[in-house]
């Protein structure tokens, strides 16, 4: 079973984002093994650098607004390939001032979902829904409209 990571800087605050993210993690588990790695927020994005790239793991997607968007089967498809290769995934979202261009060069792809700003805790409860829906895409589910 393939394994998913999500290397996150911060603690989310809200119970409801906490439920979200826990519910999306309880679905996929019947397609992958998934962990989430809270990593502190620091005084510099430097140091959190130094945190982050201790945590990556297989091929990794860092979230940063110049990153490449894509449609959700287009997505699905990207996960379908590393997943049929059983590379281990990693995503990463940075704290609420982003993530150090040296995480950004780690990273084999710089991933965007919007051109928009999201507040770090809900981006979180977006990727997993969207990790999700890709499992569900490629299983040939209902679920992506």
């Amino acid at each position: 079973m393939v394994k998913i990571n999500f290397v996150v800087v911060g603690k989310l605050k809200e119970s409801f984002y906490r439920e979200a993210v826990a519910e999306y993690v309880k679905r996929l588990s019947r397609f992958c093994k998934t962990e989430i790695r809270e990593l502190p927020e620091r005084a510099s994005l430097a140091e959190e650098a130094a945190d982050i790239l201790r945590a990556l793991r297989g091929y990794t997607f860092a979230l940063a607004v110049e990153g490449k968007g894509c449609s959700s089967p287009t997505f699905a498809k990207k996960l379908r390939a590393l997943c049929d290769q059983g590379k281990e995934i990693t995503f990463v979202i940075g704290s609420s001032c982003g993530l150090d261009e040296s995480v950004k060069r780690a990273a084999d792809e710089l991933l965007s979902f919007s051109e928009m700003t999201f507040p770090h805790q809900l981006m979180r409860v977006i990727l997993a829904e969207q990790v999700y829906r890709a499992f569900m895409i490629n299983a040939g589910a209902e679920y992506h409209k």
